[in-house]
């Protein structure tokens, strides 16, 4: 075997963001505030709606009118880099700071780049969150500015596509895709985020960004060339990281597979593979697995030695697999991130003789020598184990609720309006729509854990200007099938669609749509799922 470096290197990996560049531009875009069509109840009873939004919704608010930035734009950045939490002003792996990641490392040094454009000092830029929103949007107009963009370029927010490229930083146009493609997926599905400074929402929109020279580049995971798929495990993206950052082996001829090493990046998923092809950052884990959606990228071949767990002997014996997040918050821990972790582990056990427990399947804490604390508190182990193990299907009693809300799991047109006008709302609002002679359906993603029978119901406010027959889709595997609610009554409260069988997987599972004979606007609220 080739040992790169006889000595431990120094161990855990990951990161935010990263190195090279592309750039493109921006756009003033209005502060996110209530807005009613004139159909909406609550204008027509001639009321109105207080707004509530916290310091970091008025960050954000403030900083892209300064910058002439697209205020959701950066929102979905921020999002998609932290959940919009800054972490005390602790780095990420990567040297990252803030909601919005500012980052000092040798290769990306937006955080620098911040301080010089607004005057502002690190320390500042790194522990307040109002000041890092500035010094991110400063950065890209700064981006946008050098990538050449007109007043009505920065007017369109698909025309920013490449200075999201660029304040990523990704060493690969592959990894540069996935981290851009990341925010404007966001701001397709729009995203609504609880933060400890108040709450923040980007409202679904149709999106077609301009891509430049990356639309010919195959997302990770979609394309036909040579080293697009992992060789070691189908479902993996195959995305390597640089030279320095492994040793090249032989294993299990230099040394025998006998752990699993469980981690937390401490950044984002793009961030994280892209500091892996960083040789300024000595590390890499072999998978990094999504929050979002369960998807892999390997970075490291099996037979070869990751440099993750800092310990060398570990590290000879390991497989490291890092999970998308942080460990103070659990909301990256999705199921789907659970569910494709737990597969890739009991494949690896099965591949390698590994015993599927607690001795040989462990947490980068449990490493010795560890000075990281992942996977943290918020690791439900027992429910991993279970998973790996297949010992607990799930229960007869599972229940999901999905709300409009819900980041990631709610997709609406921007025909759909969003009021606070009914008290009988399920969350913090509700989604209305017009009915027309075509489908728009707004959707609700459900991840199934195993295909079986479901009861699904529904929860909407009532009102007399609201639909008499709003149709409900279901997607079941023969098919869908419509089920109609009246909503100008019985809302406020769970009403049951019926039992329906539901594939296992994580998809638009239930629809609402606006074609329908009824009259009075469609309603979207919230669904609850129910194993039966």
């Amino acid at each position: 075997m080739t040992v790169r470096y006889p000595q431990p290197r120094p161990g855990h990996l990951l990161g935010a963001t990263l190195t090279a560049s592309l750039v493109i531009g921006l756009a003033g875009q209005p502060a996110l505030a209530a807005q009613r069509t004139p159909t909406d109840p609550s204008t027509a009873a001639g009321q109105s709606t207080v707004v509530r939004t916290g310091p970091l919704a008025r960050a954000f608010d403030v900083a892209a009118a300064r910058h002439g930035v697209p205020r959701d734009l950066l929102v979905a950045l921020g999002y998609a880099e932290t959940h919009l939490d800054g972490h005390a002003g602790a780095p990420s792996a990567s040297g990252g700071y803030g909601v919005m990641h500012l980052t000092s490392n040798p290769k990306l040094r937006t955080l620098d780049e911040a301080a010089a454009l607004t005057g502002l000092d690190r320390d500042t830029l790194r522990t307040d969150s109002a000041a890092n929103v500035t010094g991110a949007a400063a950065v890209l107009r700064a981006y946008a500015d050098a990538a050449g963009l007109t007043a009505a370029q920065r007017a369109d927010v698909n025309q920013w596509y490449g200075t999201v490229v660029r304040y990523g930083g990704s060493s690969t146009p592959a990894v540069a895709r996935l981290y851009a493609d990341t925010v404007y997926d966001l701001l397709g599905t729009g995203l609504s985020a609880a933060t400890a400074e108040g709450p923040v929402r980007v409202p679904a929109r149709a999106v077609a960004p301009r891509r430049g020279p990356l639309a010919a580049v195959a997302p990770l995971g979609t394309g036909d060339g040579v080293g697009v798929l992992s060789t070691d495990y189908a479902p993996a993206a195959w995305a390597p990281a640089h030279a320095e950052n492994y040793t090249v082996s032989s294993r299990e001829s230099s040394y025998p597979i006998n752990y699993v090493v469980i981690h937390v990046t401490q950044g984002s998923y793009a961030g994280s593979i892209s500091w892996f092809q960083n040789p300024a950052s000595g590390v890499s884990a072999h998978y990094t697995i999504r929050s979002a959606d369960g998807a892999l990228t390997q970075s490291v071949r099996e037979k070869d030695i990751g440099h993750h767990a800092g310990n060398w002997t570990y590290n000879t014996q390991s497989i490291g697999i890092e999970h998308e997040g942080y460990v103070n918050q659990p909301s990256w821990f999705t199921d789907a991130m659970y569910r494709s972790s737990a597969a890739l582990t009991r494949h690896l056990c099965d591949r390698y003789g590994i015993p599927r427990d607690r001795t040989r399947i462990i947490g980068h804490n449990q490493v010795p020598g560890a000075t990281h604390t992942d996977p943290g508190p918020n690791w439900n182990w027992t429910y991993y184990m279970q998973l790996v193990t297949g010992s607990t299907p799930p229960p007869t009693g599972w229940t999901t609720t999905v709300d409009n809300t819900t980041a990631g799991r709610f997709t609406a047109s921007a025909n759909w309006g969003t009021s606070t006008y009914s008290s009988q709302r399920h969350g913090a609002d509700y989604r209305y729509a017009e009915p027309v002679e075509s489908s728009d359906p707004a959707w609700y993603r459900v991840n199934i854990p195993e295909t079986a029978s479901y009861r699904i119901e529904a929860w909407y406010p009532d009102d007399a200007g609201y639909n008499s027959s709003a149709p409900y889709i279901v997607v079941t595997p023969s098919g869908n099938q419509t089920v109609h609610l009246d909503q100008r009554s019985g809302g406020g409260g769970w009403r049951n669609l019926g039992t329906f069988t539901l594939s296992a997987g994580d998809a638009n599972k239930v629809g609402i749509s606006r074609w329908t004979g009824g009259t009075g606007l469609v309603i979207a609220d919230a669904i609850r799922v129910s194993r039966v």
